[in-house]
């Protein structure tokens, strides 16, 4: 549904002048010159009037959700019961290993800090008591700084022990780091609030899961809900920028969807990661020769307009590999003429995205 640009009051500054140039005339009896005293009153005016216009305007579209924005679009959401997603912290897996194993009980203090580049520090969750003859204990560590700063520490980058101990010999993550978010943006928010009626009741229809699994996350992009056989849903999730779902977050959704207020009570939840289709991105992007003295500017623009359709290929489930709109952007960054080598189309079905592995843009020029 396309949504237009409306305005509630007329906005042109010429006419508003003109209109009440004209009151102020038939109050009069007279014509105003430009010269006229009350004339320039009007004018003087006129500033405050088009910002009590603007003003007025603003306030309306506040009032729709398609315009709303920052507190404006908290309130509607309060309407229906949804609130902003607040920021997270990531948090990941660890092994703690002493240097030897000893005769006597040893203890970690909750709070040790790790870092992988001396900027982001995770601490652990808890106290580890070590007990006799016992080496290596896991634990769960969260960091300190709040927001997807903290994801995407791969398995053992987090190992620099920033506040040592006796007996402790290192400390290293298991799991990537993951379930940080920044604080819900308005896009994510309006499109929470326009789908929160279908979460009125308890999960069933395809709307209320989708409602209910974007309850979860500020991270969690797009879903697809799917019933492979009677009684059993599957549903598949999508994280911000293409990335798949962690183990960590599949467990929180399938926790929140098997919550008692929330799942049928004959259904059976699945929550699983999309299916990839993997491609290549190969095309051949030509120039005018007469646009040789720009052309750092157009390639580098075309670089940009790649990385764009990557994104935008991977932004959405089901989403078809179109190297049409790869043209499209790579002619609106200035290209004259664009050969894609590949991908070629591919019809993707609604629980599968499309993820670049590789990427080449050559650059070549023509006469026209």
């Amino acid at each position: 549904m396309t949504i237009p640009n409306i305005s509630f009051v007329n906005l042109d500054v010429d006419a508003l002048e003109v209109a009440a140039k004209k009151l102020a005339e038939d109050a009069l009896g007279r014509t105003l010159y430009p010269s006229d005293p009350v004339l320039l009153l009007i004018k003087s005016l006129l500033a405050i009037i088009a910002h009590l216009y603007k003003l007025l305007d603003f306030c309306a579209k506040m009032n729709l959700l398609a315009f709303a924005k920052g507190e404006y679009l908290d309130c509607l959401g309060a309407l229906v019961g949804v609130d902003r997603l607040p920021a997270t912290y990531a948090s990941c897996q660890v092994e703690v290993q002493l240097s030897a194993a000893r005769q006597t009980s040893t203890t970690i203090k909750k709070g040790t800090r790790i870092t992988a580049d001396n900027q982001t520090f995770f601490s652990l969750d808890s106290e580890l008591v070590f007990l006799a003859g016992e080496v290596s204990k896991e634990t769960s560590a969260t960091c300190l700084s709040l927001g997807a700063i903290g994801n995407g520490f791969a398995i053992g980058e987090l190992n620099q022990i920033v506040d040592p101990q006796p007996f402790l010999l290192s400390i290293s993550n298991t799991t990537t780091s993951d379930g940080g978010s920044d604080i819900e943006a308005d896009d994510a928010l309006r499109e929470r609030i326009h789908i929160a009626p279908e979460s009125f009741a308890c999960a069933g229809p395809e709307g209320a899961y989708i409602a209910r699994t974007k309850e979860v996350s500020a991270l969690i992009a797009d879903v697809a809900i799917t019933s492979p056989s009677p009684g059993h849903v599957d549903a598949y999730l999508l994280m911000q920028g293409g990335a798949l779902p962690s183990d960590q977050m599949l467990s929180l959704v399938n926790a929140h969807l098997s919550g008692k207020t929330v799942r049928p009570l004959n259904d059976i939840v699945t929550v699983k990661a999309p299916a990839q289709v993997s491609y290549a991105l190969d095309a051949t992007c030509y120039l005018a020769n007469d646009e040789r003295a720009n052309a750092a500017q157009i390639i580098a623009d075309a670089e940009n307009a790649m990385e764009e359709f990557i994104t935008w290929q991977s932004s959405k489930l089901g989403k078809d590999l179109n190297p049409s709109k790869l043209i499209s952007l790579l002619m609106q960054a200035g290209v004259k003429r664009v050969q894609v080598n590949a991908p070629a189309f591919t019809a993707l079905d609604n629980v599968s995205v499309a993820i670049c592995t590789d990427k080449h843009l050559t650059f070549d020029y023509e006469d026209w």
